[in-house]
């Protein structure tokens, strides 16, 4: 990918989107391309935080593991999201592993120059704290939902989020959200176990509140599904 490449890519991130042609060539200049095999690292957690990453194509699952190596999937980032956000304005290691999903172009910006660069760039500043917010507000409501809700409610919670972020609307408000995530993804996403998803998912389908298809490929309506938490 060239420089004036990199350039059109980065102007549609959010972060960029309303900054002037010079203003993006300042970061496209310090920008790199680079592509990942699917099943592939981007860092380590552990490593030293040096860049920022913005996803132009693929999916990437950002995890913990603990001693024992079970994993906790923090989250599943797409085209047009950037990460990790604590790279910014603090230093030290990655405080998680980060996976290419499927095969994924990212562009990668060393954090040490994009710091320079928002020095002089007040207005882009402003943007990245509008965007580290979001993702604060998102995990304390996730916080919220482990504190709140039983795992039957945490499991409709987390179909109703991975469809807003991953799914595709097809009719009478429903949404189709294709089977790229296993049970056992589910349940490390809400701290549970593969089994506990399966019996759950199980019973949302006897129940008429779930379909899904011998690829694994789930439609539902989000509505109907957050109701059952209401009643």
């Amino acid at each position: 990918m060239l420089a004036e490449e990199i350039r059109t890519v980065l102007s549609w991130f959010p972060i960029f989107r309303e900054l002037e042609r010079y203003e993006i060539d300042k970061i496209a200049e310090i920008a790199i391309a680079r592509e990942y095999k699917k099943g592939s690292h981007i860092f380590m957690q552990g490593d030293p935080l040096e860049n920022v990453y913005f996803v132009f194509k693929g999916k990437i699952k950002i995890y913990k593991s603990d001693a024992n190596g079970k994993e906790q999937i923090v989250n599943i980032l797409q085209r047009g999201e950037m990460f990790p956000h604590v790279g910014f304005f603090r230093k030290g290691d990655y405080p998680a592993y980060s996976e290419a999903i499927e095969p994924a172009t990212l562009v990668v910006v060393p954090i040490a120059r994009f710091e320079s660069v928002l020095m002089y760039n007040p207005e882009l500043c402003i943007k990245l704290f509008r965007v580290l917010g979001e993702r604060i507000v998102d995990l304390q409501n996730r916080l919220e939902e482990q504190i709140l809700n039983n795992t039957n409610e945490q499991i409709i919670k987390l179909l109703v989020r991975l469809g807003q972020r991953h799914g595709t609307e097809v009719r009478d408000g429903r949404i189709l959200l294709k089977g790229e995530f296993t049970n056992k993804d589910l349940g490390n996403m809400i701290g549970t176990t593969r089994e506990t998803v399966s019996r759950t998912l199980t019973k949302m389908r006897k129940d008429g509140l779930i379909e899904v298809d011998s690829h694994g490929n789930m439609k539902f309506n989000p509505n109907e599904l957050m109701e059952q938490i209401l009643q």
